[in-house]
């Protein structure tokens, strides 16, 4: 019985939300709510329930609203901005650079894990390039689609985060394993943006570059850039990231401190800090909301046990012989899940039925999630028809959407299937 419910449940929840009958943040609440009522759990333990999901994802939630601070912060203070004048002082005319320079780029700026962000601070740099020169606009598209990629899995990242909450985790134990995937990501990314450029030089030639980055800044971004401290802030951030990877600091304890020191080192004036505030609270608080109806959700669904019953019931189903593969069977299909599934449906209510299977066949569950996370709206998310960036993207650049799954999808899934194989060879991953 409660097998049959929490599958209706997730059923309900993905036919809501795709269906944009409720929104994702209401979905998770209710819809779980419901079931267990239906089940017969009363007011009081349901409410048990709920907060003790609330207080499991706590530190997730602080983690994000803070880590989407820190590298608001550095965006608008203008830490990248020295790389983005030199890479394209260093282009030129040439459209193999242009285009390995979009790369780089595109994998440097998306270290703050927005898509949206990454996506309006790389197009108002290269797309006037890709004009001016006549390279194919899907080559932008789908060389900036390929270069977010890897770097979506960082542990701030709203996808990651989804999965750190499913899974009751943390970045070290989540993050840290994929490592060598994430570099081999980056690795295969850049030589198929070596590729791309390679054809558009021979199709094109080199030809003579006129443009001024500086002239793309409106007066309220050159009023919030700081250059004067962008060696403060590089060192921050590589101090930042180290401590991250060592553990010995809680995410969220480390995010909180970043965060508000350099809200307060670069803009030191109160009336600077609200204008920063205010122009990141509204995704500040998408985000970090949606985490918390999903400790509701995930609340619910384990604490009545219905994650429990799909587990065991998806385990009678699926052969023994065959339960090692179910790791690899993740990653592979991931990337092509991204098109079917929003990271919400997927990660609320896909990822908890694996991982509860995965851990009745005695094999680790965080390693569903690892391999979740090597393509599903992570290296899938700039094809999915599913996220609103998606169309940022293609808007911006100018191209279809079909035209740019059709160019791309290919080397995306390349780029999964190469994470996957480190994965397997570092052990992230098992066979």
């Amino acid at each position: 019985m409660l097998a049959i419910l929490g599958f209706s449940t997730i059923l309900v929840f993905l036919v809501l939300i795709f269906t944009r009958k409720m929104s994702v943040i209401t979905a998770l609440v209710m819809v779980p709510l419901l079931a267990a009522l239906v089940a017969g759990f009363s007011v009081k333990e349901l409410s048990g329930m709920m907060l003790t999901g609330i207080q499991q994802v706590a530190p997730t939630g602080i983690l994000l609203i803070f880590a989407i601070l820190y590298f608001a912060v550095m965006l608008d203070a203008g830490l990248f901005d020295p790389v983005i004048n030199r890479i394209v002082r260093q282009v030129k005319g040439d459209p193999l650079k242009v285009v390995l320079g979009t790369a780089v780029l595109t994998m440097l700026v998306h270290l703050d894990g927005d898509g949206t962000a990454t996506f309006m601070i790389v197009l108002s740099a290269f797309l006037p390039i890709y004009k001016e020169l006549k390279i194919n606009r899907l080559v932008l598209a789908g060389v900036v689609a390929l270069s977010v990629g890897p770097l979506h899995l960082v542990p701030w990242s709203g996808t990651s985060a989804r999965a750190i909450t499913v899974l009751n985790t943390d970045a070290v134990h989540l993050f840290n394993p994929n490592i060598p995937a994430i570099i081999a990501g980056m690795a295969w990314v850049a030589l198929v943006a070596f590729y791309f450029g390679k054809k558009e030089r021979a199709r094109l030639g080199i030809l003579p570059l006129n443009y001024d980055l500086k002239s793309n800044l409106n007066e309220e971004q050159r009023s919030l850039r700081r250059p004067g401290l962008i060696l403060v802030n590089a060192l921050m951030t590589v101090l930042l990231i180290i401590t991250l990877m060592s553990g010995k600091v809680a995410a969220p304890v480390l995010f909180m401190v970043a965060g508000l020191l350099a809200l307060w080192i670069n803009y030191p004036r109160l009336g600077d800090q609200h204008k920063v505030l205010k122009s990141h609270g509204a995704n500040i608080f998408m985000v970090s909301s949606m985490i918390f109806a999903a400790g509701i959700f995930s609340g619910i669904l384990t604490g009545s046990k219905m994650i429990d019953a799909m587990a065991g019931s998806l385990v009678d189903i699926l052969p023994l012989e065959y339960s090692r593969f179910l790791p690899l069977l993740t990653a592979l299909t991931s990337m092509p899940a991204s098109l079917v599934f929003t990271p919400d449906a997927y990660y609320f209510g896909v990822v908890p039925v694996l991982s509860s299977a995965a851990e009745q066949y005695q094999m680790d569950p965080l390693e569903i999630g690892r391999a979740a996370l090597l393509g599903q709206m992570t290296v899938g998310f700039p094809l999915s028809p599913l996220t609103a960036s998606t169309f940022l993207l293609t808007g911006l650049c100018e191209v279809d959407l079909a035209d740019h799954q059709k160019f791309i999808f290919k080397w995306a899934f390349g780029t999964t299937a190469i994470m996957t194989l480190m994965a397997l060879l570092t052990g992230s991953i098992h066979l």
